[in-house]
């Protein structure tokens, strides 16, 4: 029988707690779900009252992935869920993960966690605006730091605080706190600074998605503003060979990377930075930070 615990006040059937499902790090489905109520503080912020699409990898990274945006099967009566519009006339429910409970039976499922850009009370009007660094090898991460800083200093000029975290898997995140405004608008500024960085560094940047410009550049990815677009959520860890999460980091830390083990974090190192830095996307969640998004050229 599969172990029942109660969080509170829900009874959740935990399966597999032994199970391995990293490998690489002997990393077992009972350290994932530790790791998942311990961060709980971090992680639940930042989901909340987002529509919260799953990447399942329920036999680890090396197993079959399932990715799904509406409401599993078997989900709890109480798990809370929301609609949300399609891109046609029908719309889906997905789920919200609101609290403790909610989160562990997620992380029961072993997933990863995605958002969009906007919240169940305005679907489709962003409050942030994320650009996803994404290195095409040889380039590492150390490109997307150097792409990072001219980004940062770029949006700044334009009103706009940048902050970042790591994706867990090879690049990084930049996300601003934005006043609301359609997905259309936060897409075409995204585009108009991808354009902008390509044509300063065009030995570093391409905005164009055809692989064949990509190796060697980081591409940067600006379609995740999009409406139906999500991203990695902070703090999720990612399917991956070891078990990497997807990690605020500092500026400080970004302009002194020169190696991509530098900003590689597996869960066993947040609870230290945790310490250390308390949220460094707190100001995400504060509405006094957000700014309006520039209009974009042309």
């Amino acid at each position: 029988m599969s172990p029942i615990t109660v969080v509170e006040g829900r009874r959740l059937a935990l399966t597999n707690l032994d199970k391995v499902l990293y490998p690489a790090t002997g990393t077992t489905k009972g350290e994932v779900l530790h790791y998942c109520t311990t961060t709980a503080a971090l992680l639940l912020p930042h989901l909340h009252d987002r529509p919260v699409s799953f990447l399942r990898f329920p036999d680890g990274p090396d197993g079959p992935r399932f990715f799904t945006k509406n409401v599993p099967p078997g989900t709890p009566a109480w798990v809370k869920t929301c609609e949300v519009p399609g891109t046609s006339a029908a719309s889906s429910r997905q789920v919200l993960l609101q609290d403790l409970a909610s989160l562990v039976w997620a992380a029961n499922l072993v997933v990863e966690l995605h958002t969009p850009q906007w919240t169940r009370n305005a679907p489709g009007v962003a409050d942030r605006l994320v650009l996803d660094l994404d290195p095409g090898a040889p380039a590492t991460i150390v490109e997307c730091c150097a792409a990072a800083g001219w980004l940062r200093d770029r949006m700044a000029a334009d009103g706009l605080d940048a902050y970042a975290k790591t994706s867990g898997s090879k690049g990084l995140h930049l996300i601003v706190p934005i006043e609301p405004a359609s997905a259309e608008r936060t897409t075409a500024y995204a585009r108009s600074l991808a354009v902008a960085a390509a044509a300063a560094l065009p030995d570093l940047v391409v905005h164009k998605m055809a692989k064949a410009l990509r190796p060697g550049k980081v591409f940067l990815d600006f379609s995740q503003n999009s409406a139906a677009k999500t991203t990695a959520a902070a703090y999720t860890l990612r399917a991956r060979a070891t078990p990497t999460v997807s990690t605020p980091v500092t500026w400080d830390e970004i302009a002194a990377c020169t190696e991509p083990a530098q900003l590689s974090f597996l869960f066993s190192d947040i609870a230290a930075r945790r310490e250390r830095h308390s949220d460094l996307l707190g100001p995400l969640l504060d509405p006094h930070r957000a700014r309006p998004v520039p209009t974009a050229p042309g």
